[in-house]
């Protein structure tokens, strides 16, 4: 029992001794549970032997055994992890520490941001000048410092100048090219455009060129040189792509080819100001890529991002409230096809504001923490808003010029045409693509709502029903184009245009009428099946919807047979054609225009202006006074003792008088009859006429031709009755 005591003791010792070297790994965990499950097989092996009177160890004996399984242990513990990195020496991660020492989150950023303080800061000064001496080779045959940026700034100097130049030797050819770049060019000036941008390109080519030349003369080696030389220059090129596609909206120097409502002196601040910023940014990119490239401690390096993210909030802010002007007017511009636009311009200042601020601030967070999605979360927002900006502007500007008509003038009515139609489904799947890109961003990898694989399946199953819905709208705008002239007609009709009398009696009549109709249905159409082939892309099963709508339609039918009634009869008096919009008609006590119609009911505007809604089903017989032709009926009182011949010969000549009246040549269609005498009184002869017309103009022709009789007919000698 002293033996099995010691033992146990030992045991406890050892474990104790373990803890404490082993720091809480794995392998110490394994080899204290080896050393506990030997100790106890030792004691199991002294009980056992008791029985047999086997005389235990001396206790000097069983200490040195205890003694030399320990050292042998520690040993084998310390060779382990001699190779394993010092916790100095590991590298930093957000929120890493024991969960059941955890301190709350700020406590710990906290503590996080006092480590970069204390211990950042000081590295910074040591790193930087480590940095500086690994940028001097001359220790390995290369090239001094000093000799590195010379030759980098040249470098650069000349990539520059060269872009410069070959802007100044091309100055004429945009000159010519920007004549022709002005909206009322219509198509043709998206021809010069393109042509102002490719020589622009070549440019920012040039550009390219000469630093990839520059990399592969001079930097295209592996030490800490030529990798921050690559960085750096690689930001320049960065700088000028970013330069150039603002250069293609705010053309300062070319007003008729600017693509954006601002001034002259509002667009040369705008492209120097973009200019300035995107230099800083792209210099302070390179900075932080060559320090993470030369191993500089990562303390170190969030030490320079927190010293650089005040003076880069200060040139944010700066930017947006020195480019306030020229962006107002460039948002106020793109306000009529996107209103956002003009609420972000009127609030520019403030919301720039708060959207730089986010920015530096999670640059920060980044900084301290380590945890970088949340700032390239906000860094790719930043970047999807710029671009989606500029492409709304480059986008109006295209629809603008297609729009312009080939004489060179606007548009006169605001009715939709395709350069629209494909413009408002081309904006549709850039905000699609965009919400889908910051969703991602934000949902998966910043807040952790669903993993990457959840993602993936959620993505898949709603590309499917979102290219549905996205084909749906499109084939309704393109619908709705094509019947919107039908529609704008019918509303020209009904004010009293001009297109009044030619429309009736033909195709396109009988379209006007139909297409609200068939408009609508269409529209139901499409809606009910694309809700149904999403529903089925989700998982969801549409038959029991499809049964319950069968269910529901014949109870309807059942339970509403006037309104079946209706329905059933518009369609047949559709499908006779028995009147139009724009028509006069009479059924039954009721008479008018034809305004429109629901399915179940017809609008009719009666001459004095009451407005009378009839159902389809009430309408019985239909007298239709606006079909092929009407008869004008005239009834003249003239003297006793007229010649009727001498009337009919001069009945002949007024009808062809009239129909050679340039105001009634088109709406007569057969001349003037004398029908005969219809009545004789005491001191007259009634005589009846007739007249031809076209219908819908009645009542004008009417009041011509009566006029153009009673001045006609006393010249050729014939006299109205007397007054009795």
């Amino acid at each position: 029992m002293a033996g099995l005591s010691s033992i146990w003791s030992c045991r406890r010792v050892l474990a104790a001794e373990v803890r404490k070297s082993a720091a809480r790994t794995s392998l110490a965990r394994l080899a204290a549970t080896l050393t506990v499950m030997l100790a106890i097989l030792v004691g199991g092996a002294a009980r056992a032997q008791a029985p047999a009177a086997v005389p235990p160890l001396p206790q000097d004996q069983l200490d040195a055994l205890i003694n030399a399984i320990t050292t042998s242990v520690l040993e084998k513990l310390k060779t382990a992890g001699a190779g394993a990195p010092k916790p100095a020496e590991q590298k930093r991660r957000p929120f890493d520490v024991d969960p059941s020492e955890q301190p709350d989150a700020f406590s710990h950023f906290v503590g996080q941001a006092a480590h970069v303080i204390d211990v950042g800061m000081p590295s910074l000064r040591k790193s930087a000048a480590d940095f500086a001496s690994a940028l001097d080779n001359r220790g390995a045959g290369g090239r001094s410092g000093a000799d590195f940026f010379l030759l980098l700034l040249a470098t650069v100097v000349v990539a520059v100048s060269l872009e410069a130049l070959l802007r100044r030797l091309t100055s004429p050819a945009h000159e010519r090219l920007a004549a022709n770049a002005s909206p009322t060019e219509g198509a043709r000036s998206l021809v010069a455009l393109g042509g102002l941008a490719l020589i622009d390109g070549a440019g920012v080519l040039a550009v390219w060129l000469v630093c990839k030349l520059a990399s592969r003369l001079w930097f295209d080696g592996s030490s800490v040189q030529d990798i921050f030389a690559g960085v750096l220059l690689l930001a320049v090129i960065y700088w000028r792509l970013y330069v150039f596609g603002f250069r293609l909206i705010v053309r300062p120097a070319l007003p008729a080819a600017r693509l954006c409502g601002i001034g002259d002196a509002e667009a040369w601040r705008l492209l120097r100001l973009v200019s300035a910023v995107v230099l800083i940014a792209s210099l302070a990119r390179a900075l932080y890529l060559g320090a993470a490239a030369s191993q500089m401690p990562a303390d170190a390096v969030a030490a320079g991002r927190l010293l650089a993210a005040p003076v880069l909030l200060f040139v944010l802010l700066l930017f947006a409230g020195r480019a306030r002007d020229g962006m107002q007017q460039w948002l106020a511009g793109l306000s009529r096809a996107a209103p956002w636009t003009g609420f972000v311009g009127r609030h520019w200042v403030a919301m720039a504001s708060v959207l730089f601020t986010a920015l530096v601030t999670t640059q920060v967070y980044g900084a301290i923490t380590g945890y970088l999605k949340a700032p390239n979360a906000v860094l790719l927002t930043l970047n999807l808003l710029i671009g989606f900006l500029m492409f709304e502007t480059l986008l109006q500007a295209a629809v603008r010029r297609l729009d312009i008509q080939p004489d060179g003038d606007a548009p006169a009515d605001d009715r939709q045409r395709l350069p629209d139609v494909l413009g408002r489904c081309t904006r549709v799947f850039v905000v699609i693509l965009v919400i889908v890109v910051l969703a991602e961003s934000w949902v998966v990898n910043v807040i952790g709502l669903v993993d990457e694989r959840a993602w993936d399946r959620l993505t898949k199953v709603g590309r499917s029903a979102g290219l549905t819905l996205f084909a749906a709208f499109v084939l309704w705008e393109l619908f709705k184009y094509a019947t919107e002239a039908y529609l704008l007609r019918i509303a020209r009709r009904n004010a009293g245009g001009e297109e009044a009398a030619g429309m009736t009696g033909s195709i396109a009549a009988r379209f006007d009428t139909l297409m609200p109709m068939v408009r609508l249905t269409v529209g139901i159409v499409i809606g009910v099946l694309a809700a149904l082939i999403v529903l089925d892309d989700l998982g969801i099963n549409i038959a029991p919807l499809l049964a319950g709508a069968s269910v529901l339609g014949l109870a309807i039918s059942f339970g509403s047979q006037a309104l079946v009634k209706d329905i059933v009869s518009g369609i047949f008096y559709l499908a006779d054609d028995a009147f139009r919009v724009g028509e006069y008609i009479r059924c039954g006590q009721a008479e008018g225009t034809v305004e429109g119609f629901t399915l179940r009911s017809l609008r009719l505007r009666h001459p004095s202006g009451q407005l009378q809604v009839i159902p389809f089903g009430d309408l019985g017989q239909i007298a239709n006074h606006s079909r092929d032709w009407a008869a004008i009926e005239l009834k003249l009182r003239f003297a006793r003792d007229t010649d009727f011949e001498k009337l009919r010969d001069a009945t002949r000549t007024i009808g062809t008088e009239l129909m050679d009246e340039p105001g009634l040549k088109g709406e007569i269609l057969e001349p003037l009859k004398l029908i005969g005498v219809s009545e004789v009184a005491d001191n007259a002869l009634v005589a009846g006429f007739t007249l031809k017309v076209r219908p819908g103009n009645t009542g004008a022709v009417h009041d011509r031709a009566l006029r153009r009789i009673l001045k006609a007919m006393p010249e050729h000698g014939i006299a109205f009755a007397a007054s009795a």
